[in-house]
């Protein structure tokens, strides 16, 4: 048995899946565990399926069982980390660091998957990278995992520089297509986007490499 074991932490079902699914099919064809640490259900998300088929109500039930079948795709286990989306940015940051840092120690995990805090568009997105890094700070540096970062803005090169680490995931795009399409309510958008002649290429190019900044701790 493998002694590494990858856990991946973002807020949202199907971040999993648009931001790092090739990496993770990557692991998982080298007998590398993976789990998902997910932070909410999703039920704030703004799409409702196309045609709609869920509303404010049930998108949180339909958003789950999305992410099950995802996750059958990738072959990865998913635990929740019940917070509630869109929400945050407003939670204390220890108190997430406390409770991260206890689920990645709980796992044994040797890589950690997450946002670049600040470079992810998205409040929820930055809010737990931000709680996932101080967590990993937490940890005594002879077992603190290594944390790799997914940096979505526009700009995040111009700051950043190149990521240091680059995938190639087109060996695993069927995988990774599969576990996209997987969450119904979500993947019209980029499916468009995909099937689109004018951003076929660009969006093709971007979703089958996937980037990631190694975070140092000081």
């Amino acid at each position: 048995m493998s002694k590494q074991h990858v856990v991946v932490i973002f807020p949202h079902p199907d971040d999993e899946s648009f931001g790092a699914s090739g990496t993770i099919s990557k692991f998982r064809d080298d007998g590398v565990p993976v789990t998902y640490l997910c932070g909410t259900l999703g039920e704030m998300g703004r799409n409702m399926g196309n045609p709609v088929f869920a509303n404010r109500e049930t998108l949180s039930s339909f958003r789950k069982k999305e992410l099950a079948e995802a996750a059958r795709q990738l072959d990865i286990k998913v635990e929740y980390l019940g917070y509630r989306d869109k929400t945050l940015e407003f939670e204390p940051v220890d108190e997430m660091a406390d409770h991260l840092k206890e689920r990645i120690e709980s796992l044994n995990a040797t890589t950690v998957i997450t946002h670049y805090p600040g470079y992810a568009v998205h409040p929820d997105h930055d809010a737990l990278g931000k709680a996932v890094v101080e967590a990993v700070r937490r940890i005594d540096e002879n077992y603190r995992p290594d944390v790799w970062m997914h940096a979505i803005s526009n700009n995040h090169e111009v700051d950043l520089g190149e990521p240091q680490i680059v995938h190639n995931v087109e060996p695993y795009w069927d995988r990774k297509l599969a576990a996209i399409k997987a969450h119904l309510s979500q993947a019209d958008g980029m499916m468009s986007l995909i099937q689109s002649q004018d951003q076929q290429a660009e969006q093709l190019e971007r979703l089958k490499t996937e980037r990631f900044y190694q975070y140092k701790f000081d």
